[in-house]
C-alpha cells in the first residue's frame, strides 16, 4: 500500500511490480493528485491480513480502518480516499499497519511525545476524518509516528519495586539510612 499527502491510498499486489536492476527508475505506484504539492508519505507491506491500517494527519487526527476497505487495484491508479483532508485535519503524514497488540508513539515538532495503545482507537470507515489523537498548540504539527511493542505494565511495576527494595529506599524514592551509629 502507498499513501499520499492528499489523503489517497492505493493497494496492489507486490507481484505487479517486476524485478529490475539497481539503476532502473522503477515503475509508477500511484498517480499524484497535484504534481507540484502532492507526495508519497509512506508505504506499508501488509503480510498479516487481520491487521488494520492506521493513518495520521498533521494536525493530530488519526483513524484505524480495516484492510478490507481498500480494494486491490492495479498499480499506477489514483487510489481511494483514506482520510478526509480538511483545514481542520491537515495533510496526511503517516500510514502504518497495526494490530490491537501494538502501541503508538506520536511525536510533534515541538518535541512532545505521547504513547498510546492502538486498541484504544476504534476501527472506522475508510473515508472518515478520524479522531483527535494528540492536542497541538498553535502552529505545531505531527513530526513522526512510530509503531512500538506494547509494554507489559505489570512487569514494569514489579521490576521497579524490586530495585527500590534492594536499594533501601522509601516508596517516594528517598534513601533509607541503614547504618546504625550511636550518638
Amino acid at each position: 500500500m502507498l499513501a499520499l499527502k492528499s489523503g489517497k491510498a492505493i493497494r496492489f499486489e507486490e507481484a505487479k511490480t517486476r524485478p529490475m536492476g539497481r539503476n532502473a527508475s522503477g515503475v509508477r505506484g500511484i498517480r499524484l493528485q497535484d504534481e507540484n504539492t502532492d507526495e508519497v508519505i509512506g508505504m506499508i507491506a501488509v503480510d498479516d491480513m487481520d491487521s488494520n491500517i492506521l493513518v495520521v494527519s498533521e494536525n493530530g487526527y488519526g483513524k484505524r480502518s480495516s484492510l478490507e476497505d481498500y480494494r486491490i487495484t492495479n498499480r499506477g491508479g489514483k487510489g481511494v480516499k483514506t482520510i478526509s483532508i480538511t483545514e481542520k485535519t491537515g495533510n496526511l503524514v503517516s500510514i502504518k499497519n497495526v494490530t490491537d497488540e501494538d502501541d503508538l508513539m506520536i511525536i510533534n515538532k515541538s518535541g512532545i511525545a505521547i504513547r498510546m495503545a492502538v486498541a484504544d482507537l476504534r476501527v472506522m470507515g475508510r473515508a472518515t476524518q478520524g479522531v483527535k489523537l494528540i492536542n497541538l498548540k498553535g502552529k505545531d504539527s505531527i513530526a513522526a509516528v512510530a509503531k512500538v511493542m506494547k509494554d507489559d505494565e505489570e512487569e514494569v511495576e514489579e521490576i521497579d519495586t524490586e530495585t527500590t527494595d534492594s536499594q533501601g529506599a522509601n516508596e517516594d524514592g528517598t534513601a533509607i539510612d541503614t547504618n546504625e551509629t550511636e550518638n
